[in-house]
């Protein structure tokens, strides 16, 4: 089944759940953004009938009836809530511990693209949309990744974007691509897509994103592939290493991760000595001089970051750069100032 018939299955699910009335095929069309986009009323009930068809073929319950008791020419539909509910699981202490981890990245349950117009839609038609029983269909995942919802979006839309991004060998440039999706291997997200620039398919980390992402085109102003496998793409992709040394300091007793590796990394990193015994970072302690292959320079920085003060990157620039960038973030996600409490006029408190 293609993408795009999925989603309109998956976008005609939610509009007949989203009501507990009988809808209409015109409600469903003014609902639907792909039966809207029909041209004429013989498309629409070719492709309303076979999506019918699909749905009780993969065990939907689709109902029809009407709200009428004198009435009977007016079809609606309707979705056999308490058939389509999966029915009560007992899990063992196993089984809960897998879907505690799972919790981490998919935190939360909501709508978002065309199923939240057709939502919209719906109320536009005088139909009480009941959001209460759509919990579960489309979970949003939550990342660190600051590039991470921009580019979602924009693959969603199929709208070109542009960003600098950081090779594994430091070198930063511009890039102009159409991203086709997101995916995540080895806890790490990445972008598949078209690289303009190129002229040829490319898979880009988004920890090496060093920019706000920006739209550069409309939307739907590219196809996806349909045989298109993320996973197979980044799995095939270079698998470089940066071959350059870091310099750091680190503060005198601190970093033992970071003196092992570079005791063990061969000769490519030589022991740790001391630095200086003056206030080299203004702070009264030693610090030691250590250098360490970087091997994959995102990978590090995050390591680095997370010794906070104690370790200072002296080169190369870029590396040193990105452990700001990260520190900066960090700390102003810690001094945000919190959201004010602002008071209605009946009382009650609102967030502001």
């Amino acid at each position: 089944m293609s993408a795009r018939r999925t989603e309109r299955l998956l976008n005609l699910v939610i509009c007949l759940l989203a009501t507990r009335r009988w809808l209409t095929k015109e409600q469903i069309r003014a609902a639907v953004p792909q039966y809207a986009a029909c041209e004429t009323s013989e498309a629409f009930d070719r492709m309303f009938e076979r999506d019918k068809e699909n749905l009780r073929e993969l065990g939907v319950p689709l109902l029809t009836g009407s709200d009428s008791s004198w009435f009977e020419d007016e079809v609606g539909y309707l979705i056999d809530r308490d058939a389509y509910a999966l029915p009560e699981l007992e899990l063992d202490a196993a089984e809960l511990a897998v879907l505690g981890l799972a919790s981490r990245v998919w935190q939360r349950a909501s709508l978002a693209g065309p199923a939240a117009r057709a939502l919209v839609k719906l109320s536009a038609l005088g139909v009480d949309p009941d959001e209460g029983s759509l919990v579960g269909l489309e979970p949003r995942v939550r990342t660190a990744e600051p590039a991470f919802e921009p580019l979602y979006a924009a693959t969603r839309d199929r709208a070109p974007v542009t960003f600098r991004y950081r090779k594994p060998d430091g070198e930063v440039a511009e890039r102009h691509v159409e991203p086709w999706a997101v995916a995540s291997r080895g806890g790490r997200w990445y972008v598949v897509g078209r690289d303009r620039d190129r002229a040829a398919a490319r898979v880009f980390r988004m920890s090496r994103i060093e920019s706000e992402i920006h739209r550069i085109g409309p939307q739907g102003s590219y196809d996806i592939p349909e045989n298109l496998d993320p996973s197979e793409m980044i799995g095939a992709g270079p698998t470089r290493a940066d071959e350059r040394e870091a310099v750091l300091h680190v503060r005198s007793g601190r970093g033992a991760r970071l003196r092992r590796r570079a005791a063990v990394s061969g000769g490519s990193a030589g022991p740790t000595v001391p630095a200086s015994p003056d206030d080299r970072h203004g702070s009264g302690d030693r610090w030691d001089e250590i250098r360490l292959p970087i091997g994959d320079s995102g990978i590090l920085a995050e390591e680095l970051a997370g010794y906070g003060p104690d370790v200072v990157v002296l080169e190369p620039p870029d590396l040193r750069d990105h452990v700001v960038r990260l520190l900066r973030e960090a700390l102003a996600t810690q001094t945000a100032p919190p959201r004010r409490a602002a008071a209605t006029h009946s009382g009650a408190v609102t967030a502001s």
